[in-house]
């Protein structure tokens, strides 16, 4: 199993439009954040955790010849915002994209890519399949894929485990009931938002709080915002096993 981080920013990106902050004007690759996504390759399946606003920039970075589904965490716009970009693989596959999430989510795609879904279809219009999911294990050709339910304020926001890696951006609650679905993660992705408290998300110290209930043998920080400070600074104030994600990196898995 091969993950790809395809994105590791919060919803503005870094640099945040307009910015002049240390970090926005950063040199360092590592401070150039899309918004947050990865890709999973796992038992031959390509498959994307959210497709938002960079879509297509990051299919094209990382030459993404095959994809085979597409899992949404929430319906938040940096997370869905580029899913018409799936038309090229449509085109190139023959086939119409899996897609899979909550009601709530595949209801808001139906808003937000009406278009998508009309009956008198204009030709080149993005073809989805729309798959629901709830709390349960669920299958893409083969692969079993527990979701992970965790809350942004008061949205449910789903995670999503395979094996042994489990990814959880958007959140800053985790139940208990999914401290025991994380049991024996080896990898974990978790967002990391910023130093000072936020409403929504994980603070950098909530994070590491997080890590120390969970106890993976690795965690990797995601969903990143300027104001975390800049990525070659704040990496060194972080124990052995908790490392910053950023945009290209690739970690491999049993």
């Amino acid at each position: 199993m091969k993950i790809t981080f395809l994105g590791s920013g919060t919803s503005q990106g870094v640099p945040v439009i307009g910015c002049s902050c240390e970090v926005c004007q950063s040199l360092d690759y590592r401070d150039k954040r899309l918004r947050s996504s990865i890709r999973v390759e796992i038992s031959g399946q390509s498959i994307i955790v959210d497709a938002g606003p960079d879509f297509r920039q990051q299919m094209l970075r990382e030459n993404v010849q095959r994809l085979d589904a597409i899992l949404f965490t929430h319906a938040h716009r940096d997370h869905t915002a580029g899913l018409d970009d799936v038309r090229a693989y449509n085109f190139m596959q023959g086939m119409d994209m899996p897609v899979f999430g909550s009601q709530k989510v595949l209801d808001q795609l139906r808003i937000e890519f009406a278009y998508a879904f009309d009956k008198d279809s204009y030709p080149g219009i993005p073809r989805l399949a729309l798959n629901r999911i709830d709390e349960k294990v669920f299958d893409v050709n083969g692969v079993n894929i527990l979701p992970l339910p965790v809350l942004h304020l008061n949205l449910p926001v789903l995670g999503f485990r395979f094996r042994n890696f489990s990814y959880i951006t958007d959140a800053n609650f985790i139940p208990e009931e999914t401290f025991e679905l994380l049991k024996g993660t080896e990898v974990l992705v978790l967002n990391a938002l910023q130093q000072a408290p936020h409403v929504s998300h994980f603070n950098l110290k909530e994070a590491l709080r997080m890590v120390s209930i969970i106890k993976p043998a690795k965690t990797y920080f995601t969903h990143i915002s300027h104001k975390l400070g800049r990525h070659a600074d704040t990496e060194k104030s972080l124990p052995d096993n908790v490392s910053l994600a950023y945009d290209g990196l690739e970690i491999s898995l049993e």
